[in-house]
């Protein structure tokens, strides 16, 4: 279950396969203003009754005149609502209103110069000439009639246009990215000065609808939550509980994959702050043997999908009938694991989403399955979850599973919470783990040899790992300070038996994922 949104102005983003995308939705809801994607080829006729402010056409990799390119009719433009369209999107809207595209001589990727040529409301307050990200192979040749530039490049004359009656906007650049220079502010202008938004998107607004849907959807039935202690997870609880209260019981699954100690410092947590029914399952034993000798990351994150729903339903069985079964599901996660969000690439199956096995017994209750991670945390704060919860650092669902590379043993696994706890605990003692999207430790399947007191050692290479971002979508990878990298290395290899070598990752997203696995 998505939460509906019916009453909240929304911006709709058809998704012609940009790896971008996401990137315009957390743009958009920066402002304020919530906004959804969906593929290109949607049925429109959804959003017909609802408070559809604007659409943006994002862009992508084809070719408008190529035979198989993805395409929409003019039904986009019948809807009474402004119509941005970026890279592709620009190109499309050419083409359907009768303008040429052609391939561009040159290809344009990178910074550009960009060179107002006229006032427009989508350029309000911002300079006259200012650096922009092209990243597009064809260009604009002719503009269609009753459409004229606002903005060009050097390399394209039609960097933006213009419909000169209908509020029809294309940019051939992409304002979603930190790279263009006053993006935030071109969106806002297409947000506030051409589609007539208000702002009316916060977590306040999204906690008290929430709890009016879940409260309509789940009746007088009940709901069984898998809560594990991270950010997530916490909040659906502590929603649903300020929703239906007695109906909710949440269930904790130690499934030996968790961070050091983590089953016992969740359930002290949570018994202490909250009036929330809980139990707590250990099933170890269970998910080591449905693990045993597999290597394969997406078998690993399938098995434990798996077994998840299968230990929910075993749960259920013992506590009581649920109909309901609640999950820290997050937009990046649905954005990730399917492609239905249009022809954008599938980069990997989450547990929760692309895990899940095709039949089980309850009706999924994913009450975040619209928020980036950064608006889940901004909702805890609104229901008052203690920073300690709200500010932990993402934990992947399959948990250790995804960050021990190659099979998993319970011995491989000591080895990996023993070193990642080191880890985190250096952080907050430099004061640096708030300045951290996320960080942990991979257990490589790679042995090297060592000296360790003047005995020849052949032992286990960890990998640290640590990025900052904003939203999980995109991440640099952290300047970690050199006294950190070396009490933290020094300390693995005297502390945890079983490594004694410590190297660091260096690696973005893109073109790395955060997660190794």
């Amino acid at each position: 279950m998505a939460i509906a949104t019916v009453n909240h102005e929304t911006i709709l983003i058809l998704d012609f396969g940009s790896q971008y995308t996401q990137l315009i939705a957390r743009r958009v809801r920066e402002q304020g203003v919530f906004s959804e994607i969906h593929p290109y080829n949607a049925d429109l006729n959804v959003f017909k009754n609802r408070n559809l402010k604007g659409i943006i056409l994002s862009g992508g990799p084809a070719s408008v005149y190529e035979e198989d390119a993805p395409r929409i009719g003019k039904e986009v433009f019948e809807l009474n609502v402004p119509v941005l369209g970026i890279c592709y999107g620009l190109q499309l809207m050419t083409f359907l209103f009768g303008g040429k595209v052609v391939q561009a001589e040159e290809k344009e990727y990178g910074p550009a110069q960009l060179h107002l040529l006229t006032a427009s409301p989508l350029f309000k307050e911002i300079p006259d000439q200012s650096r922009v990200w092209m990243s597009h192979g064809d260009k604009v040749l002719t503009l269609p009639e009753n459409f004229h530039p606002i903005a060009q490049t050097d390399n394209a004359p039609f960097a933006a246009i213009q419909h000169e009656t209908q509020p029809y906007f294309g940019l051939q650049f992409h304002p979603e990215v930190t790279h263009t220079q006053f993006g935030s502010a071109l969106i806002r202008n297409f947000l506030f000065e051409i589609s007539d938004c208000t702002g009316d998107w916060s977590p306040a607004s999204f906690i008290d609808e929430s709890i009016r849907h879940i409260r309509e959807t789940v009746g007088d039935r009940h709901v069984l939550c898998g809560l594990s202690g991270g950010v997530d997870s916490s909040v659906v609880a502590v929603l649903l509980q300020k929703a239906i209260g007695e109906q909710l019981h949440c269930v904790f699954v130690d499934t030996g994959l968790l961070r050091y100690k983590e089953a016992e410092e969740v359930e002290r947590l949570f018994t202490e702050n909250y009036d929330i029914k809980l139990t707590v399952i250990n099933s170890k034993g269970t998910f080591y043997s449905k693990l045993k000798n597999v290597t394969d990351p997406e078998r690993k994150r399938k098995i434990i999908g798996e077994e998840f729903i299968r230990v929910f339903e075993r749960a259920a069985d013992s506590i009581g009938t649920f109909d309901f079964l609640a999950q820290g599901t997050l937009y990046p996660d649905v954005i990730e694991s399917v492609s239905f969000k249009g022809p954008s690439v599938t980069i990997k199956s989450h547990h929760n989403v692309g895990g899940l096995p095709d039949t089980f017994d309850f009706e999924l209750l994913e009450p975040l399955r619209e928020l980036f991670k950064d608006e889940v945390r901004a909702v805890g704060r609104a229901l008052g979850i203690p920073e300690i919860l709200i500010g932990r650092h993402p934990f992947p669902g399959p948990g250790l599973a995804v960050r021990i590379l190659g099979s998993i043993t319970p011995e491989r696994v000591d080895v990996l919470q023993r070193a990642d706890a080191i880890f985190i605990e250096e952080l907050h003692k430099a004061n640096i783990y708030n300045e951290i999207w996320q960080a942990f430790a991979v257990l490589l399947p790679v042995q090297s040899v060592g000296v360790m007191g003047d005995q020849r050692t052949y032992e286990n290479v960890l990998a640290l790992r640590a990025v900052t971002s904003t939203d999980g979508m995109t991440a640099d990878w952290y300047e970690m300070p050199y006294f950190v990298l070396a009490t933290v290395s020094n300390r693995i290899i005297n502390e945890v038996r079983g490594i004694n070598r410590v190297v660091y990752d260096v690696s973005s997203k893109p073109p790395a994922t955060i997660e190794w696995e």
